[in-house]
């Protein structure tokens, strides 16, 4: 399912590289809708078709079962961009992360207007708030973690990531503990980071499997990512895939999971008591953090389509799940309750990849 997740993604680093230096997206103003939204809710980041603009911003009210779609379109008279990422929410404001458009956008999480961006930025991923005035943003295919200050909307300086080259290799997601931040190196790279916030510098690293895809942090102070094991004829390597159990004070392998050859794990999720870990192979699978084998059967079935992205709702734990569909119609999620009954279903935009609560 996944592995054309992969071979999407590889051809977006493939052309993001060039089209930084110029930039591929006109900013054109329209008219405009008033919003204003209380209460807890979900985002959801459609990632649309790469190069073509059509990126997009839902919103979900749990309680109501409503959905907005388009939603950074209809409160700013202007198009999102090319392949929304990621969303961050701190202090009111939501930063969605945009990657071909090489912005990142600060909006109000109740009325969904812009009050700022951060731009010039090589490919960016994700975005980490270290405090109010310092935030890091991850890139696709550049060996620099972008340093910002978000109460300017500036890039103030760079992380460089050691054995890392422009042409190759990405930092992904980020997860803290104390003053050190972990993030994992996805395409082509093999490593977890562990950067010193104080500093702004990499100060260990930690070798895993073939090309780790996200990363969560549990109640019990362990990192957990998973590994695509590349795909065949890569050039970096291609193997069976696994899941890991990173203590982040001593930063060692506790306990590694195998999953078969051919297997495409992906989206490791938490809950907000951190002592459930998910993750989609296909279909949705949850396991207990202090679990020694992987689940015998999943909490979800496959419905036969393309599993894209998941959350876990922090008030009830309800399971939210991204189909994308065939990457080119409008995708659908999926919310189910806990122990796996569906509760709601409602279409989003072109590929739905992340959420974020509000």
């Amino acid at each position: 399912m996944n592995s054309l997740r992969r071979i999407f993604s590889m051809v977006v680093a493939i052309v993001a590289t060039s089209a930084a230096l110029c930039g591929c997206m006109k900013w054109e103003y329209g008219l405009v809708e008033q919003f204003r939204v209380t209460g807890s809710g979900l985002f959801i980041s459609n990632e649309g078709n790469f190069q073509y603009g059509n990126a997009t911003l839902s919103y979900y009210d749990p309680q109501t079962k409503q959905v907005e779609n388009e939603i950074f379109y209809r409160a700013n008279g202007m198009k999102l961009g090319d392949v929304a990422q990621s969303m961050t929410i701190r202090n009111g404001i939501g930063w969605i992360v945009v990657n071909n458009s090489h912005v990142v956008f600060a909006i109000d999480i109740e009325t969904f207007k812009e009050v700022g961006r951060i731009t010039n930025i090589t490919s960016p991923r994700y975005i980490h708030f270290v405090s109010d005035e310092k935030a890091y943003i991850t890139q696709l295919w550049d060996n620099r973690i972008f340093i910002v200050n978000p109460k300017r909307y500036q890039i103030t300086g760079y992380i460089e990531v050691p054995n890392m080259t422009m042409e190759s290799g990405s930092t992904e997601q980020m997860v803290q503990l104390g003053d050190y931040l972990y993030v994992n190196c996805w395409s082509y790279q093999n490593r977890i980071l562990k950067i010193d916030t104080r500093t702004d510098s990499v100060v260990d690293e930690l070798v895993v499997g073939i090309q780790p895809t996200s990363l969560a942090l549990d109640c019990h102070g362990k990192l957990w990512t998973v590994t695509d094991g590349g795909f065949e004829g890569s050039p970096y390597g291609y193997e069976a895939p696994a899941l890991y159990r990173i203590d982040a004070e001593r930063f060692e392998i506790e306990k590694k999971f195998d999953f078969r050859l051919g297997d495409d794990p992906s989206e490791v999720q938490i809950n907000r008591a951190g002592d459930t870990l998910y993750w989609i192979n296909d279909d949705i699978w949850a396991m207990d953090v202090t679990a020694e084998r992987l689940p015998a059967a999943p909490v979800i079935s496959s419905r036969g389509t393309i599993y894209y992205g998941l959350t876990v709702s922090p008030e009830n734990g309800d399971i939210y799940v991204a189909d994308a569909v065939d990457y080119s119609q409008q995708g659908m999620i999926y919310r189910y309750s806990a122990t796996g009954e569906e509760l709601d279903s409602f279409y989003v935009g072109i590929i739905p990849g992340a959420f974020c609560w509000r």
